[in-house]
């Protein structure tokens, strides 16, 4: 059997998305530059997928510009946001569990004169929301909070966070919605934010496509700049097939979102619960209580389950399991050449814990017959390990 749990990392192309991009590669492939009739065709095309993204988010068509990929679109309102108000401040305000387009960014922007704070979480990744109260000041022109923790799956409370700079014209609200988007439901109201950015893969949706809302009034620099493309804010000639397919991906994420996340919530409890009956000496990293389903603080992402299975390596089990027909990780794909985990560490997990962590990350085609293959084959091999490890 073959069972795809890594869909943090990517998520396989609906067929239609994939039939559509081919066509616009064999037979609409006009420039959407061109004035002419197929670059009118690709240029109806593109304007299509962008209202169809801003639609999903509850945004206006020219709100959204599109990237080459989520690091982009984070990379982007970051330097941009930065370069734009740094007459105003230098204060950029962040997590320590945030996803390496956003760490990175703010590295390098301290390298050019920017003060980062870094707001520490705690053992289930939900930021400090006083620490984050307390940095706030005069200085301060950014703060960037991730939506949904891609590691753990918490999902930070976007609404409060943004109450604590209200009325504070000076400081502009980021957010890197790229787990959170099309796994729960938001709107760019409701979290209040300024500027958001999404990922065309990680919604079955073609790799290389991503995308940056940015709120109307609010202006930031261009990251790119040549042709003018993207109303001059990202030069290049577009990726037509993959924001095409971007927008067509967003499409069918949003016609059926209520029956797909129960899809995803089922598979999820499922193999969750059965872990927690059938094997022992486990710790369950992401928060157990679903958003939208409890009022409390730590709420976790229907899509993603991290646990760690004591006194197993986790290189070693995913491989174990790979070989049964089982894809999972250990952690983020962009950071899975690095040693350690920046994010586990920061919740201050063990050595041991963080070592035996792995993450399932589902989507609507994983089914309760697939969890219970997992379970058979995750079982196994765990008790296989621990046995092995105690003969030693």
């Amino acid at each position: 059997m073959f069972v795809y749990l890594d869909n943090s990392s990517t998520t396989r192309q609906y067929d239609e998305v994939t039939d559509e991009m081919i066509k616009f590669m064999k037979d609409d492939f006009g420039n959407p530059s061109s004035l002419h009739r197929m670059g009118m065709i690709a240029e109806n095309a593109v304007s299509k997928a962008r209202k169809t993204i801003a639609s999903s988010i509850g945004a206006k068509e020219e709100e959204i510009f599109f990237t080459g990929s989520g690091t982009e679109a984070d990379n982007t309102a970051i330097f941009g946001a930065a370069q734009a108000r740094r007459r105003r401040g230098k204060k950029i305000i962040t997590s320590k569990i945030e996803h390496p387009a956003v760490i990175e960014a703010c590295k390098k922007l301290e390298t050019m004169g920017f003060l980062v704070e870094y707001i520490g979480v705690d053992n289930k990744g939900l930021v400090d929301l006083e620490e984050l109260e307390h940095k706030i000041d005069d200085n301060t022109i950014l703060v960037s909070i991730m939506y949904v923790n891609n590691e753990l799956g918490t999902v930070q409370p976007l609404e409060k966070i943004a109450k604590l700079f209200k009325g504070k014209n000076n400081i502009l609200f980021h957010t890197d919605a790229v787990q959170a988007f099309g796994k729960i439901p938001f709107t760019v109201d409701d979290i209040a934010v300024d500027l958001l950015s999404l990922s065309g893969h990680k919604i079955h949706g073609p790799k290389g496509t991503g995308g940056l809302y940015i709120r109307k009034g609010v202006n930031i620099d261009p990251f790119l700049y040549g042709g003018g493309q993207e109303k001059g804010f990202r030069s290049g000639t577009e990726n037509t097939p993959g924001l095409i397919g971007f927008g067509l991906a967003a499409e069918i994420m949003h016609r059926n979102t209520k029956d797909r996340i129960e899809k995803i919530k089922q598979a999820r409890n499922y193999l969750l619960n059965g872990i927690k009956d059938e094997i022992e000496s486990i710790r369950i990293n992401s928060p157990i209580e679903l958003y939208g389903e409890s009022n409390s603080l730590h709420v976790c992402s229907p899509a993603i389950l991290n646990v760690s299975f004591l006194g197993c390596r986790g290189e070693v089990l995913l491989h174990f399991l790979e070989e049964q027909g089982i894809y999972v990780s250990t952690g983020a794909a962009c950071s899975s050449k690095k040693k350690g985990n920046r994010v586990l560490s920061a919740v201050g997990m063990t050595e041991e814990e963080i070592d035996s962590a792995i993450r399932f990350s589902f989507s609507e085609f994983n089914t309760i017959e697939q969890m219970d293959y997992v379970l058979e084959k995750l079982k196994d091999a765990v008790n296989r390990m621990r046995n092995l490890r105690y003969r030693r």
